[in-house]
């Protein structure tokens, strides 16, 4: 027997299945009219390109109300839970909500791989992964009408008070804070999650609310950013459902994490530590 034969022979039997439930899952997945994903359409360079058109996402300026007013009891609420998430400055759940920022892959990829127990990624997951990707763009793009509307000031120049990621100041003092794109995103993709792994659900979605909390903690958003920004994300992923690349793009996800679950294959984010800061 050659060396590379044995080092055939060697793989594991679940690798081995994984491997081949895979690639089984690219074949079908150009065959049912998935992306491609050896030509992933490019919204710019290195950034895929959303699902859905300009004129087909989501209209936040039809779907949602002005932000809160000066001096109303709504502002007061924001300005409340604002206050409260500065006592989690510098805790593990402030450090959480620093990772919950990064929305560039690939380590944007695997924030709810604790929650569905696999890896996500392009090697373990390419039509989950690609999911992600381009349904990020669709939730996130279909907030702009009343950021660019409105320009709300962000919490964090508002209260003069320090923010997560101060990387990021100069570039978020320029963008408008309602509604967040952010939670947007992050319930996109747990309703998206929800429906690759039903058994999940509930686990799943509270990790998308988390996800959009953490805009909170991190006090680059007000309250009512991130609840607004749910809006537009479930209005986002119903339109996607019409999208027939998005459901075939679903279906092999579905098989995807099947796969992966059934080689044992485990995330590798340190999910003690993630419950932990969620915990209550």
């Amino acid at each position: 027997m050659t060396e590379q034969a044995k080092r055939d022979r060697s793989l594991s039997t679940p690798v081995r299945a994984m491997t081949a439930v895979a690639l089984a899952a690219l074949v079908a997945g150009c065959a049912a009219g998935g992306t491609n994903l050896s030509a992933v359409p490019e919204l710019r360079p290195g950034v895929a390109a959303g699902y859905l058109a300009a004129d087909a996402r989501p209209d936040s300026l039809k779907l949602l109300p002005a932000p809160p007013a000066q001096g109303s009891p709504a502002l007061a609420l924001d300005e409340d839970a604002a206050r409260q998430a500065g006592t989690l400055r510098g805790s593990s759940r402030w450090q959480l909500a620093t990772e919950d920022a990064v929305l560039t892959f690939p380590q944007a990829a695997s924030a709810f791989s604790c929650v569905l127990g696999v890896p996500v990624s392009e090697k373990d997951t390419p039509y989950l992964n690609i999911l992600l990707r381009r349904s990020l763009v669709d939730a996130g793009l279909s907030t702009y009408g009343v950021k660019d509307r409105y320009k709300r000031t962000r919490p964090f120049v508002a209260n003069k008070t320090p923010m997560c990621t101060p990387t990021d100041a100069a570039k978020l003092e320029k963008d408008g804070s309602y509604p967040s794109g952010h939670s947007a995103i992050g319930w996109a993709w747990a309703l998206i999650l929800a429906e690759v792994e039903p058994e999940r659900a509930n686990d799943i979605l509270a990790r998308g609310r988390a996800f959009g909390q953490s805009r909170v903690v991190c006090n680059v958003h007000w309250q009512s950013d991130v609840n607004e920004g749910r809006m537009m994300a479930a209005a986002t992923v119903a339109r996607l459902h019409a999208d027939p690349t998005f459901r075939a793009d679903l279906d092999q996800a579905r098989r995807e994490v099947a796969a992966a679950r059934a080689s044992g294959a485990r995330p590798s984010r340190d999910c003690q530590a993630e419950s932990a800061a969620l915990a209550p």
